[in-house]
């Protein structure tokens, strides 16, 4: 089994991804951003970025992370 990335490196291009904004954004970007790469080395993950900073480097999570994160973040 090969290895998950942590991370998409600054500058790697993501051309054709489509990046959305939470909904709970302010609009002051102040939020994050995620996408799902539909093909190549990152197909199949999701991806996290600042929407701050969009050339930045993004944080990849298996689809299941990705839910077990916000499931913890909205326990009380």
């Amino acid at each position: 089994m090969s290895e998950i990335p942590g991370h998409i490196p600054a500058g790697t291009d993501l051309t054709g991804v489509r990046w959305l904004r939470s909904s709970y954004s302010t609009g002051a970007n102040n939020c994050v951003e995620t996408a799902r790469p539909p093909a190549g080395r990152w197909a199949g993950l999701l991806a996290v970025r600042d929407s701050k900073n969009p050339a930045g480097a993004a944080l990849l999570f298996s689809p299941e992370s990705w839910t077990c994160f916000t499931a913890g973040v909205r326990r009380p």
